[in-house]
């Protein structure tokens, strides 16, 4: 026996089994255990609260390699007698318990997905049931769906599952730093999980709060934190590779694919140090087989064996990808996601002073087939294009910077010549103001006949891919609207890759406040990128265009989004000139929304067009054929023909870029739901609706356990807890005690504080009042965050009652209940786990006197009158003493059952893995290193397999009533 098992072993005990709901031993105190994960080098990690009278309610972690923990005999159960009113104690303890228990590995099925605040739509579930299908060694995939279906949500019910099977206690959420805020708030609004944002100045804040060396990422278990702070390796690599995480998110993954790079260098470290990994992306791919093989490898790096030959159906168990025509997404957001209207172009003649810089440019710059440009850089000449039809602010920035640059250098020449040309178009535009900018002009029109202008709530984001433009339109357009005073200077906001994270996250914010003053957001494409812009706006207006086909897309999809009430208009300024030769915007940028147009209507998507994958690959790609003389419509097709002629790529990508994963309408049905918005499936007792987990319940709902967990543990609940009932609205309003208020840390910080939560909760099971609360705090000009949260299985109002439940019995204590039984017969709880401590199967068993087990303990608890309307006799009966004499007969009958079923319980488990072996078998590796990672997946494979005997708990004892008449006690 070693030193870490105490010399009461259980039966069934194995070495760091410590289930969460099971009270241990540890420093002379009885401790709850909340979750129980193995360590590299300490043995088993145990979570606990406190359950004895000195540390009650504190929270604390020990390890098994360092302090001994004792799990509690279940032969050493002591039976107390349940005294109280219809048996509450027992059938709260017992159902805290059910739910406390992780759900096994072999639950394939969603438990939790008609709980939370949010819409019911089958295809959103399907990537949480791809994760837990088993399909895949551990639960990785990739969410690749286009812009605007909900990733977000997808990814919330994904963790939220992982957290009710005990692997989402340690969250690390990696975004771009403008969605921090957005990304956690959905997170907390809408499934109650709280992550604690580590910014660039939280994380600093932190680690001056915390001891010297210690590792930041431990002092919260739910963190997100921007790519940002995290690809500084140097500084944080040493932390990340010191801690485990049970699941890690990496939002626009994208961006990892780059080999060398910080953000690759950041996912290969996160990578092999969690269970779960989500990575998410609508432009994942970038047209290489072999960098897409690079991304698709931190998932599962044996899902590839050769990286620049392989198909979709190779690696379909690890990533799925609709459209919004995809059939199961059609069908189910009819209705609730407005179609979009046709992108407008909205022709600007240029003005003199215009035209002037328009024939400077073809003469000079950018001369027809027979002449020769200025500039010695082939580029140079579209980028000066591109700033002037951006805005004059623009052009006299990059003319003013390549200025710089040759002057710099000795002067040949070719140099001579072109700082002449410069100087030349800087002389033209220097006079230039906004009333001799054609497009400003339209800009202003286009917006006043949307309804901008200080009396009007309308609201619109202005795209442009210059600072400078930015920064000029801020300075002159509130005017030209009519705002005066401090309404011209809130009613503009400027958002680009030039300013903090903190004053990006608060522009985003802003702008989806209804009563906040800014009415135009002025923005780069930093916001093209994950960014919501659809709450308070439907409007969109291009004031230059990218030439990239995705970053069109990319900038629509901020408005054209899942939960968009209103049509989404688009509008794009046009400059045209009737300047000989002059290459204005009908040359590029008009074509550009047509072919982008189109392509959505057909496809979806206008990602595959080129078979390029990347914006800047699209650009970079477009202007060298301009150089070549073809015409955007040219370009575009003949490098989406050279990728049709890539032999390596083309089925891969046609799969892929064709909705893998898609689904046919109708393979679901919506779960119905009560007037207060409650799931009808969810809310069954002893199970779920068709298609959900088998998750057994005593409450026919967590409201009904919550509203009886308060009064139990709370009976005077209305003066100690200074609690209030809206029974109409079902509103519930308390004040938090020290114990609750303790666990709010984990809660946003800006949440706890605006809404002044350690002073005073509101909290509602009704969907339809938290979602009102949620879009009234929309509608506020001080915080988006509600005043009323919704009570999901996650919420730690919840937790900390269950918690409060489960201590209320003492050490090693079950209850005798007074039931229809003919004969006593024990509550068994028994758990087989792999030898990384997870459930593996667990069963709920009745076991009578003589022996007899069935495996639904719920059904035998209806089928026994025990319920809200069962009477307490309070009459004694056989003795505690002669019940407790016939656990161990109990245990030993239940582990008997147990081990006579395992081999079926374990047949769904194995077959995965065995065919994962069976594939990592055929996986050859040349390199030392490679071999190594095929060694470890294998090992990793075995440890999820059922190993060792199971862990039996009693729950509690069913006597018969002594004075009521009952058949003979069965001697089966």
């Amino acid at each position: 026996m070693t030193a870490q098992q105490s010399s009461t072993a259980p039966v069934g005990s194995g070495e760091d089994q410590f289930p969460a709901g099971a009270q241990v031993f540890v420093r002379d105190e009885v401790w709850l255990v909340r979750n129980s994960v193995r360590t590299e080098h300490d043995g088993a990690k145990v979570d606990v609260v406190g359950v004895s009278d000195f540390v009650r309610d504190q929270e604390a972690v020990f390890f098994t390699g360092l302090d001994t923990i004792e799990l509690i005999d279940p032969r050493r159960t002591k039976l107390v007698r349940d005294e109280s009113s219809n048996f509450r104690r027992s059938r709260l303890f017992l159902e805290a318990v059910l739910r406390k228990t992780a759900l096994p590995q072999s639950e394939r099925r969603l438990a939790l997905a008609d709980s939370f605040l949010l819409d019911s739509l089958p295809y959103q579930r399907r990537p949480a049931e791809l994760a837990l299908s088993g399909r895949n060694l551990r639960p990785r995939l990739l969410i690749a769906d286009v812009v605007g279906l909900g990733k977000t949500l997808e990814i919330g019910l994904t963790l939220a599952e992982l957290i009710r099977r005990g692997r989402g206690e340690r969250i690390l959420v990696v975004t771009p730093q403008h969605v921090l805020e957005q990304f956690q708030h959905e997170l907390w609004t809408r499934f109650a999980i709280p992550l604690v944002r580590l910014d660039s100045v939280g994380i600093e804040r932190i680690q001056r709060e915390i001891p010297a060396g210690r590792n930041p990422f431990t002092y919260f278990k739910r963190v997100i934190v921007s790519i940002d702070t995290l690809k500084n390796t140097d500084q944080y690599k040493h932390h990340l590779e010191r801690i485990n995480w049970d699941a890690v998110v990496i939002d626009e993954s994208h961006n990892l694919i780059n080999r060398g790079s910080l953000r690759n260098q950041l996912a290969q470290i996160l990578a092999p140090r969690t269970d779960a990994l989500i990575l998410a992306s609508a432009t994942p791919h970038n047209g290489d087989a072999k960098s897409f093989a690079e991304l698709i490898s931190l998932l599962d790096p044996a899902a590839i064996r050769d990286p620049e030959h392989y198909r979709a159906e190779d690696i379909e168990h690890l990533f799925i990808r609709r459209t919004k025509v995809s059939p199961e997404v059609r069908e189910q957001m009819k209705g609730q996601w407005a179609d979009r209207g046709p992108s407008q172009s909205v022709r600007c003649a240029a003005t003199p002073a215009e035209e002037k810089i328009f024939e400077e440019l073809a003469a000079v710059w950018l001369p027809g087939e027979n002449g020769t440009s200025v500039s010695g850089v082939p580029l140079f000449p579209y980028t000066l294009l591109k700033s002037f039809l951006s805005s004059h602010a623009a052009l006299k920035a990059t003319v003013a910077a390549r200025i710089k640059t040759l002057e710099k250098k000795n002067e040949p020449t070719a140099t001579r010549a072109e700082l002449a040309a410069l100087r030349t178009l800087q002389e033209l535009v220097a006079p230039l103001t906004e009333a001799d900018s054609s497009k400003f002009t339209a800009l202003v029109e286009q917006l006043k006949a949307i309804g901008i202008g200080p009396k009007s709530d309308a609201r619109v984001v202005v795209f442009s891919e210059r600072v400078q433009t930015l920064e000029w339109l801020r300075t002159v357009l509130p005017a030209a609207l009519g705002f005066r005073g401090r309404a011209a200077e809130e009613s503009t906001r400027v958002m680009h890759g030039g300013l903090s994270d903190e004053q990006q996250m608060q522009c985003v914010e802003d702008f989806g406040l209804a009563d906040a003053p800014v009415r135009v957001l002025l923005t780069g494409d930093v916001a093209s990128e994950g960014v919501n812009l659809h709450r308070q706006c439907h409007q969109l207006i291009h004031y230059d265009v990218p030439w990239s086909l995705i970053r069109i897309e990319q900038r629509n999809g901020r408005i054209d989004r899942y939960g968009q009430a209103h049509q989404p208009q688009f509008r794009a300024l046009i400059l045209t000139s009737a300047a000989e030769g002059a290459k204005d915007d009908t040359v590029v940028a008009e074509r550009l929304l047509e072919r982008e147009d189109q392509a959505h209507r057909a496809l979806g998507t206008a990602e595959a067009v080129t078979g390029l994958y990347r914006a800047e690959a699209e650009e970079k790609s477009l202007i060298q054929d301009l150089l070549r003389g073809r015409t955007v419509d040219e370009s575009l097709d003949a490098r989406r023909a050279e990728a049709q002629a890539d032999a390596a790529m083309d089925d891969f990508l046609a799969d892929f870029f064709g909705s893998v994963g898609d689904a046919e309408p109708g393979a679901e049905d919506a779960d119905p739901q009560d007037a207060d918005g409650n799931s009808a499936g969810v809310a069954t007792p002893g199970g779920t609706g068709a298609g959900d987990a088998a998750v057994p319940r005593l409450f026919t709902s967590t409201a009904e356990f919550l509203d009886e967990a308060l009064r139990e543990v709370f009976p005077d609940a209305t003066t100690s807890l200074d609690l209030h009932r809206d029974t109409e609205s079902g509103l519930l309003s308390f004040r938090p005690p020290t114990d609750l208020v303790h666990r709010l840390k984990a809660l946003p910080l800006d949440y706890v504080r605006e809404q002044r939560l350690r002073e005073r909760l509101l909290v509602t099971f009704n969907r339809r009042l938290a979602d009102h609360s949620l879009k009234r705090a929309r509608e506020s000009s001080t915080s988006s965050w509600p005043e009323i949260s919704l009570l999901t299985d996650l919420h730690p109002v919840v937790e900390w009652l269950t918690d409060k439940v489960l201590v209320r019995l003492g050490r090693q204590e079950a209850l005798i209940i007074t039931a229809d039984v003919p004969e006593p017969t024990y509550l068994v709880q028994g758990v087989y786990s792999n030898a990384l401590g997870r459930p593996t199967v667990v069963k709920w068993m009745g076991v009578t006197r003589g022996g007899t087990v069935e495996d639904d303990m719920v059904g035998l608890l209806r089928r026994s009158g025990v319920g809200p309307t069962m009477a307490n006799p309070m009459r004694r009966g056989e003795p505690a003493t002669a019940l407790e004499a016939d656990i161990p007969d109990a245990l030993a009958a239940a582990e008997r059952f147990l081990d006579q079923h395992r081999d079926a319980w374990d047949e769904p488990l194995r077959k995965p893995i065995d065919d994962y072996k069976a594939r990592l078998g055929d996986w050859e590796q040349p390199t030392l290193a490679g071999e190594r990672t095929k060694k470890s997946l294998a090992s990793l494979a075995d440890s999820l397999l059922t190993t060792g005997r199971p862990l039996l708990r009693v729950l509690a004892v069913l006597v018969p009533d002594p004075e009521a008449s009952s058949p003979a006690p069965s001697t089966a």
